[in-house]
């Protein structure tokens, strides 16, 4: 290959990139559900396989198994949707007596530093949230939660579909693909991704509801505001690597500010949740997850950047999934293989620091 066609391929692939970017950014509202949809998929399949193990199921058919699977995760996923939705409410009328806390610890920082004159509310409000026009929060949050909303029952029906046109799905592969080498590359590629990012998110789901669980007990413990919703955005953050148990952590203990007023009593609030997630992180993630996303913390690190500048939120939480389909993908094809190896945190059962 010469040095031109080399610079030809490089700029075609920079543009190619570019180009699923663009159309990732502006198909947001189409592709995030269906994307994740497929995603749930593979995570319901694996369960409804899992199901198996339990006395009588396994006489059960798949396809029982699987709308039964699919019932469960549609109830829990609405009941969610339901706290998430009225805890805003309650938050909103609980705001007065977390104005007052503030403007207490306001005047015991100003006390411990030596200012006589104790800045009231209006001048915190000024000096902080004063700009911004609360017409257009509430706007925006509206519209965030119908647009959630939306997409939830979207993912349920996409989800839906997709588990009753799965059976199909083999004899339909057999006619858009004649050639048996095509079919069985593809098919491999197909069984793999469920193998290894199905049978991850079922048990990452699992770690998580455990995660929520022992969050849940530590903040109804501590007496904190909203406990069941805390421990719900703790147990989802906790898909999104590294960060996401950050973030969950420091929100209620955030709260635990503005309601208690206590420093103490918040930092023994945050030390055991800490607790909790360095328990679940260095623990129980290793043992029941073990390496089945074969990333590097750096890609990890980079993907989870890239798919939250173009989806948020959803991004972030989608993108482990996401780019360790990407990886299968990438290493069935000999032209592509080099980049899922430059992607991967091992190499042929050693890391990559090994070799």
């Amino acid at each position: 290959m010469t040095q031109g066609s080399s610079l030809s391929t490089l700029v075609n692939a920079g543009l190619l990139v570019v180009l699923a970017g663009f159309l990732l950014l502006i198909g947001k509202s189409v592709l995030l559900p269906i994307l994740a949809a497929v995603i749930v998929v593979y995570v319901l399949v694996s369960a409804s396989e899992a199901l198996t193990g339990l006395p009588g199921m396994a006489r059960v058919s798949p396809g029982l198994r699987r709308f039964f699977v699919l019932m469960i995760f549609a109830g829990v996923l609405l009941a969610l949707t339901g706290v998430v939705l009225g805890t805003i409410g309650q938050i909103v009328t609980q705001a007065p007596a977390y104005q007052a806390n503030i403007e207490r610890l306001v005047a015991q920082g100003a006390d411990a530093i030596g200012i006589d004159e104790r800045p009231d509310w209006e001048t915190i409000r000024n000096a902080t949230i004063g700009r911004l026009s609360v017409r257009n929060v509430i706007e925006t949050a509206l519209a965030n939660v119908t647009w959630i909303g939306a997409s939830v029952f979207l993912v349920i029906v996409y989800s839906a579909f997709l588990l009753t046109e799965r059976a199909s799905f083999a004899a339909k592969l057999s006619i858009v693909l004649p050639d048996p080498e095509d079919r069985a590359r593809t098919e491999a590629i197909i069984r793999d991704i469920n193998d290894r990012i199905g049978d991850y998110l079922a048990i990452k789901t699992l770690i998580n509801v455990i995660l929520g669980a022992m969050s849940f007990v530590v903040l109804w413990g501590f007496g904190v505001d909203f406990p069941l919703f805390w421990a719900l955005a703790i147990a989802l953050l906790n898909y999104i690597p590294y960060l996401g148990s950050l973030v969950g952590v420091a929100m209620p203990v955030a709260l635990s500010v503005v309601q208690f007023g206590q420093l103490g009593w918040t930092l023994a609030l945050g030390a055991l949740l800490v607790a909790a997630q360095v328990w679940v992180g260095s623990y129980l993630e290793p043992r029941m997850i073990g390496r089945r996303v074969n990333l590097s913390p750096f890609v990890v690190l980079a993907s989870l950047a890239i798919w939250t500048s173009l989806w948020g939120l959803p991004g972030a939480l989608l993108a482990v999934p996401l780019t360790s389909m990407l990886t299968i993908v990438l290493s069935a094809f000999a032209p592509t293989r080099p980049f899922a190896v430059l992607m991967a945190n091992r190499v042929a059962g050693r890391e990559i620091g090994e070799l």
